[in-house]
């Protein structure tokens, strides 16, 4: 077992910054596949970041893409989602994920590869 567990949403104003965290504690492994998602009540979880075991191959979606950066630290078993320039359109539940057995691929934009799941921290972006 897996666990994710967020931090760093909160409220911000448009054209501001947050950080969230995800810290990962069970049967962790740099190995493992490490994306972050988001919903908004009624649509679908909607793929923002993924990243591969060593940090140096990065997936962006467009709408985000120029604006955030993932980032993982693997001895602190941790990843990172700095999101600059927000807009009110990105507010959301973002979700962090673990792929533990996947080969990262453009296949890891897609939410049934992940295996594990954090409860999600709210981000709220006000105009």
């Amino acid at each position: 077992q897996v666990q994710l567990v967020e931090s760093g949403g909160g409220l911000v104003q448009a054209g501001g910054s947050l950080r969230l965290s995800c810290a990962a504690s069970g049967r962790t492994s740099s190995s493992y596949i490490m994306g972050w998602f988001r919903q908004v009540p009624g649509k679908e979880r909607e793929f923002v970041a993924t990243i591969n075991w060593s940090g140096d191959t990065t997936y962006y979606a467009d709408s985000v893409k120029g604006r955030f950066t993932i980032s993982r630290d693997n001895a602190k078993n941790t990843v990172y989602l700095q999101m600059n320039g927000l807009k009110p359109e990105d507010t959301a539940v973002y979700y962090c994920a673990a792929d533990t057995g996947g080969v990262f691929s453009r296949s890891s934009l897609q939410s049934h590869e992940y295996d594990y799941w954090g409860q999600g921290t709210q981000v709220t972006v006000s105009s």
